[in-house]
Formats: structure tokens, sequence, C-alpha cells
């Protein structure tokens, strides 16, 4: 009797693919690392040999001349602002748009729901439009700018257009989660608030963890928004002032410094992703399973 090798040449199968998707994200990742710490003259030989030594100035060269200290710091500025905005927001949206039934519900959900189409690289122009008529009406009347060249108002424009994505998965999961818990809550005499805050959302802290991340990841690395409305070269984030190390790195043949930037820019989100890697296998495994 043959035994079926489908099942087998499947899981085979499966594993390749895998395997070859983690080459193609793993090999450039290293890459990247190890010309980071090459000094110049390697890369003119061969570009895949193993580095001579560590050559740490490249770090010190990328964060000290080409002032990527302070585009970190405008980054983490405009990344924790944007990611608190929206958490305040989002949340308490997310519960009331999945718990309660009120007369304009519908519209509140479709008009999120709208905003899922909405490619932000469309819109940049008409933000900067709009916020730059809003200059000129403050510079008549005050005398001085306001909304562009704001790190504020970075942030708030990077909250407001991660708002109907967030609040559609955290909405999704917080329908998953029996009411009996905050029936218990409201026996107890606890009130709405109450409730969302230590019953509702410690139950969807995986869920709450992953899109955080994922905004987390979105932040840091956005590049046009900030680069539209932030000019001045101290208000820069990291994205846009890799950009420009890029350029001039190129220009000037630093190629360890190059890549030394580059490190930077990445190492923060792969600390982060292994800091909640587990929290965030569970909330997008559960939030698939209950959704």
């Amino acid at each position: 009797m043959k035994k079926n090798k489908s099942p087998y040449l499947g899981k085979l199968l499966t594993y390749f693919c895998l395997i070859a998707l983690a080459i193609t994200i793993l090999v450039p990742i290293a890459w990247v690392f190890m010309a980071s710490i090459k000094q110049n003259e390697e890369f003119y030989r061969n570009p895949w040999a193993l580095p001579a030594g560590v050559h740490i100035q490249n770090f010190i060269d990328a964060w000290q001349k080409a002032d990527m200290g302070s585009y970190m710091f405008n980054s983490v500025v405009v990344t924790a602002l944007a990611l608190v905005i929206l958490v305040v927001v989002a949340l308490p949206a997310a519960y009331v748009l999945s718990r309660f039934a009120f007369r304009s519900r519908g519209f509140w959900s479709t008009l999120f729901m709208g905003g899922l189409f909405i490619n932000v690289n469309y819109i940049v122009v008409p933000i900067f439009l709009m916020l730059s008529d809003w200059d000129i009406f403050l510079r008549k009347t005050v005398g001085e700018p306001f909304f562009l060249n704001n790190i504020i108002i970075l942030a708030l424009v990077y909250a407001a257009t991660a708002l109907p994505f967030t609040i559609y998965l955290l909405s999704g999961y917080f329908k998953t989660i029996p009411k009996d818990y905050e029936e218990a809550a409201y026996v107890d005499g606890a009130g709405y608030f109450k409730t969302m805050f230590k019953v509702i959302i410690p139950l969807a802290k995986p869920s709450v963890i992953t899109v955080i991340l994922f905004n987390f990841l979105s932040f840091w690395n956005e590049y046009i928004i900030s680069m539209t409305l932030l000019t001045k070269p101290e208000l820069k984030t990291l994205p846009v002032g890799l950009m420009n190390l890029m350029a001039a790195q190129k220009s000037a043949v630093q190629y360890g410094q190059m890549y030394a930037g580059l490190v930077i820019v990445m190492l923060p989100t792969l600390i982060l992703y292994m800091c909640v890697q587990k929290q965030l296998t569970e909330g997008m495994t559960v939030g698939g399973l209950k959704g």
C-alpha cells in the first residue's frame, strides 16, 4: 500500500520557501552590518569579503560629523509623541465603536473604514498646502508661523494618518472579548472608563502591542511627510538625514559611514522587535483566530 507523499512534499516546499525567504532577508542585513565596520579601501577589493577588522570610527563619524545623533533625537521625539497621541485617541474610539450601540455608530465605522483605502502619499501635498495657508494667516495676524517646521504638528499628522488602521485592528480584537468581563466589572461598581482601563485594555494587551509596533515601524521609517513638513536642517528626522548622508557619502566615497548610518537607523527597530516578539506573535495569532 503506497503512502501519500503529498503532505511530505507540501512540508518540504514550505520549508524551502521559508528558508529562501529568510536568506533574502538576513543576507542583506548581515552584509550592511559587515560593511558598516569596514574601512573605505576594503570596498575596492572584494565587497563580499569579511571585514579585516572592526572600524568603529565609521559610527563615530556618522553620529558626529553627519549629525545622525540630532536626527535620531528628532525621530525619537516625533515617534514617541505620535504613538502617545495615537494610543490615547484610538483605544477609547475602538472601545466605543466595538462595544456600544449608538445612532451614529455606522457612520463613524464607515468613515474610519474608508480611511484604510487612502494612500497617505497621495495627500501629502494637500496637507502641506493646508498647513502653509494656516501659516500665512498666522504671519498676517500674529507674526509667527506655527504649523510648518513643527515636530508636534508632524506627530499629529502621523497619528491622524494611522488612526483608521489602528482603530480597525483594535476594534476587531475588542469584539472578540466576552462581555461577561464588563458585566462583572459593572456589578462591582466600575464605570465605563475604569472598565476599559482595568479590564478590556489588559485583556487586549497583545493586540495593543502589535499596533504599537506596526505604527512605530511606520513612523520611524517615514520619509515623504517628514521631508515635506520639516524643511529646516536641525529638525530633520532620521530617514531624511540618512538620505542626505547617503548622497553626501557617495560623492565623498565614504561607504563605511554610509552603511554605519543605515545600521543606526535599523538597530532600534531590530531591538524593539526582539523585545516584543512573543507579544507580537500572540497578538497576531489570537487576533487571526478570533477575528
